[in-house]
Order: C-alpha cells, then structure tokens, then sequence
C-alpha cells in the first residue's frame, strides 16, 4: 500500500486485507473455541476479548504518535504480523479436526430470522460509516490527531462497556424487543451528536454511548439468528451473517460519504439514525406478529464486528455438533 498510492490500487489492497482480516477473526476464535474446554472456554474468550478490545484502544491513540503519511505504520503491523507468525509456527498445539458442515440454502435463514438477517445488514452499514468517516471528517476539519484518537478510543471503550449488560438483558427477554431498544438508544444518541455544541465534554459522553449501542446491534442479531436455526447449521448460519454484514460494511461508506459530500458530517450521523430506526420498527412489528423462542439456545456472546466465530465441540462424539462463540 504504501508503494501504490492511488485509488484503484488501494480498493483491491483494501479489499484483500479485509479478507485476510476476517479470516484471521474466524480461524483464531474458531481455534480457541474448538480446543478450550466447555468448564473453561468463557474464562479464555474473555481474556481473548480483554486482549482485542486492548488492541483496538491501542490503535485509535497511536493515531496521535505516528505519521500517518509515511510507510511506518505499515511497516510496524507487517513486523507485528511477522511475530504472531514466528510463535504460532513453533507451538506444538495441535490444530482442532475438522468437521462436515450443514448446507444452508439461500432464502432460508431470511425467512427463518427476517429480523437477525435485516440487522445484521443494518449493523455493517451505521458501523462501518462511523468508523470510516467520521474520523476522516474530523482530519478534514483540522482537528488534532490526538483528539480525533481520544474520541474513537471513547467510542470503543464505551462498546466494550456495554456488551456483558446487553447480553443480560438479551438472554431473559425477547431478543427483538431489546435489539428495538438498543436502536432507538443509537438513533437518538446520533441526533444528539448533531445538536451537541462540537467540544470534547459534550461529544465525549455521546460517543460513548454510541459505540457502546452500535457495538451490541450485531451481536443480539446473531444470537437471535440462532434462536431460530437448528443446532446442526450454527456455522453456515454464522458464516452467511458475516457475509451480510460484510455487504453492509462495503455500502455504507459509499452512501454516506455521497451524502457528507451534500450535507457535512451531519448528513451521516442522520443517515445512521434513519437506518437503525427502520430496524427498531422492524423488530418491534415483529415482536408483536411472531412470538420469541421458548428456548434460547445460543446465548448472547461479546462479539467484535469484524468477524464470527465457529467451532467444532470435541466433547460431543454422537453427533458432532457445532456450537458458535462470538466474541
């Protein structure tokens, strides 16, 4: 990337380390997953979750110490990369086995979990325009690098917050109703980031809110999603929710960037707020028509918006279950 600066160069560059990212996601969570024992394997996702949610922070403040117009930073995650390499390659654990997995025909999933599918969508689009635009609006507007820092790092520190208390609530009530609250929450926190003066005590509080409502969106829709699947498809389920997330993502920048062209930045929080108040009526319309499971089967796991987690469960030998962990 640094040695091809131009636009068509860095859309496929882009595209390939999106790719190689949530390949990275599925194969260390699905690792972790497939080996940890069931007595133990929240205890290891949640340092797993400490260490991502650690680097994320990490990386919105060293936006403020290095230059970003020179090849430094790609150089500093190549030699990262070289490292986590280096370890994985000399560790003598042994790699789970693998397993058959359901086929899961398109059409299907949508009309089993209409709502998981249509948030998840949701979920890619106002996510991936906050985390794409907004920062690049404010390098625009001459802000500081370490204050553009100090707000993203607000953002996911503030969904980090909100994921054990998000999954509470979604484990004992219909997952629709609180996805609908969680919506309602970032629709009005966008449009008070509109209204709210442009200083850091008034945005700093916003912005933790809204990573923390936007952080949780995805996460109830997967496990919603697999409320309603049998057990024996979570990873095709799994896999085909990324997929539209995934779809989501790439549009959302390009629709809101066209419209922070015509209307400032304000154009993409309204944007954002319009969407997820689609999905706030969706789910509560369909909360009142189609009564929720009487059994949850998959609960409520912290889940990074990057990638899903599948794994196989070593322990089940009569049927070789999948079972999934979002993390």
């Amino acid at each position: 990337m640094p040695l091809l600066v131009e636009s068509v160069a860095w859309m496929i560059l882009r595209a390939l380390v999106g790719f190689g990212c949530a390949g990275i996601f599925v194969t260390t969570e699905s690792w972790l997953t497939a080996k940890a024992q069931p007595s133990e394997r929240g205890r290891v996702f949640s340092i797993y979750m400490v260490g991502t949610f650690l680097a994320l922070a990490l990386g919105q403040l060293l936006i403020a110490r290095t230059d970003i117009k020179a090849a430094s930073p790609f150089n500093v995650i190549i030699v990262g990369f070289t490292v986590a390499l280096i370890l994985i390659s000399t560790a003598r654990a042994e790699s789970p086995r693998r397993s058959k997995e359901a086929v899961l025909p398109y059409g299907v999933l949508t009309r089993a979990a209409p709502i998981a599918t249509l948030g998840c969508a949701f979920s890619g689009l106002v996510s991936s325009s906050f985390y794409a635009l907004v920062p690049a609006w404010m390098q625009d507007q001459g802000v500081r690098r370490d204050t553009i820092a100090m707000f993203m790092l607000v953002a996911v520190l503030g969904g980090f917050a909100f994921q054990i208390p998000v999954g509470r609530l979604s484990d004992r009530f219909d997952r629709r109703i609180v996805l609908a609250l969680l919506s309602v929450g970032f629709a009005g926190t966008a449009l008070a980031m509109v209204l709210l003066p442009r200083s850091m005590p008034a945005i700093l509080p916003a912005a933790i809110l809204l990573g923390g409502f936007m952080s949780t969106l995805y996460p109830v829709c997967v496990a919603h999603a697999h409320d309603r699947m049998p057990s024996d498809r979570v990873v095709a389920v799994s896999g085909r929710l990324i997929l539209v997330s995934g779809v989501g993502s790439v549009l959302g920048p390009l629709i809101g960037a066209s419209l922070m062209a015509r209307f400032e930045i304000d154009g993409v929080f309204y944007f954002m707020a319009a969407t997820v108040l689609v999905l706030a009526m969706a789910a509560g319309i369909g909360s009142l028509i189609r009564p929720g499971s009487n059994q949850q089967e998959a609960p409520f796991e912290i889940l990074t918006p990057q990638a899903g987690a599948f794994a196989h469960d070593p322990l089940d030998a009569g049927n070789e279950a999948f079972e999934v962990q979002l993390s």
